[in-house]
């Protein structure tokens, strides 16, 4: 069970941390504290970069430079960075002011893509770039081959579709919780004004969330 931030960091990257502090740094926003995740934001952000574009140089050793940035600009972007925080489970353990997480910042890409770059920040610190570079090639091993385009989160897909179709943007509504304290289970609504509704379930309200966006998104996408 996976019961501590050490615990967290080791069973999701595979790296156990000496000094702590730095890692409960790159989870806390700035609503929170004014010692927060930017200035190892600053530093990792770097350190993917560099990461990102020895890895490439390796893998792809016949691809002219033009190619390889492409592929670079994907696995760096905001959004695969911010898919890579949900993956990870970041969401749940940042450390947010009440105001900013009742405006929904640990579902925002900006954050959680930022917040990602800083636990890399950390890990560099910590243990030097080689811990990081690996752990990065853990991370990304899914999405090395990408190139055409980074991928999109279900909301931020549903709410381009609404405006695409001249729709207002997707609401969101909790309708149903269960389970035990330590294991609650959550029901979303999502809907669009003349367009329908649908729902997902999950075990954070942004998971239900994304489980209802990807619902939604289903019925409506063309097949």
């Amino acid at each position: 069970m996976v019961n501590s931030l050490a615990d967290w960091l080791e069973a999701q990257t595979g790296y156990r941390p000496n000094n702590l502090g730095l890692f409960e740094l790159a989870l806390t926003h700035s609503s929170k504290s004014e010692r927060n995740y930017e200035r190892l934001e600053f530093l990792g952000d770097r350190v993917l970069g560099l990461a990102t574009a020895s890895w490439l140089y390796e893998l792809f050793a016949d691809e002219p430079e033009g190619k390889l940035s492409r592929r670079l600009n994907v696995l760096v972007s905001r959004a695969t960075c911010s898919e890579i925080a949900r993956d990870i489970g970041v969401p749940e353990q940042m450390r947010l002011g009440k105001q900013a997480r009742e405006d929904g910042a640990q579902d925002s890409d900006n954050v959680l893509g930022d917040v990602v770059e800083a636990l890399i920040g950390a890990i560099f610190l910590d243990s030097g770039f080689e811990r990081a570079e690996h752990v990065v090639q853990r991370l990304w091993a899914s999405r090395v081959g990408e190139l055409e385009r980074a991928p999109k989160h279900p909301k931020s897909s549903l709410q381009e579709w609404a405006a695409a179709n001249d729709h207002r943007p997707p609401t969101y509504e909790l309708v149903g919780r269960s389970g035990p304290h330590h294991a609650p289970s959550f029901i979303v609504e999502v809907s669009i004004r003349h367009v329908g509704e649908a729902r997902g379930e999950g075990l954070s309200k942004q998971d239900a969330e994304t489980a209802a966006a990807e619902a939604l998104l289903e019925r409506v996408k063309p097949k």
